[in-house]
């Protein structure tokens, strides 16, 4: 149920952003459209989600399982136990997706341990360099897909608690498994389509 809950305020606040972005205002007189720029759209969405997938990670998954009420794993389906925080982001982006809204977000990193979670591109792979050398800020692209542009933005992904760094430590898909606190453990990918 929090994950749900958790999932639909992401998805309000998607569509918030996503609308105020989208009806730009003009000035008077003016036939130039005055909008928000990308950055700063890439900027809001990051923050909505890193604040959810941050409060789930602390106040569901790493709460429940000290209290060894719940445990979160890889198969939560079918064993009926919570996502894991990778998971919770996922499939809050699967949400989103099937709004309709053409805004993506997912998790990568240098040493995913499901392969499917490393960058997909030369450019994804320059972006989580990039935010591994500088955490503090975004790597912003822009690129073309067909006769789409699209803007891009990787955020470092660090590790907020104990329960991110127990799980890739030990997980015996992981390829590197020194993690501590607050190391950047891979990035979020936002991608944002941009009008022409």
């Amino acid at each position: 149920m929090a994950s749900r809950t958790l999932a639909s305020g992401a998805l309000v606040a998607t569509f918030a952003v996503l609308t105020l972005w989208g009806n730009s205002a003009c000035e008077k007189g003016s036939v130039t459209p005055m909008g928000i720029p990308p950055e700063t759209v890439a900027d809001y969405l990051h923050a909505v989600i890193e604040s959810d997938r941050t409060f789930y990670t602390i106040h569901v998954v790493e709460r429940l399982q000290n209290r060894g009420t719940l445990v979160a794993s890889e198969d939560w389906r079918a064993s009926n136990t919570l996502p894991l925080p990778a998971q919770f982001l996922m499939e809050s982006s699967d949400l989103a997706a099937k709004t309709g809204a053409k805004v993506r977000y997912r998790l990568m990193g240098l040493w995913p341990i499901n392969k499917q979670n490393g960058p997909a591109t030369e450019l994804e792979h320059k972006g989580l360099e990039e935010v591994q050398m500088h955490p503090e800020r975004p790597y912003t692209t822009t690129i073309t897909s067909g006769q789409e542009q699209l803007f891009e933005a990787v955020y470092a992904d660090r590790a907020v608690t104990q329960a991110c760094i127990g799980c890739h430590n030990a997980h015996p898909n992981s390829p590197k498994r020194d993690f501590k606190i607050n190391d950047v453990m891979g990035g979020i990918v936002i991608t944002i389509p941009l009008r022409h």
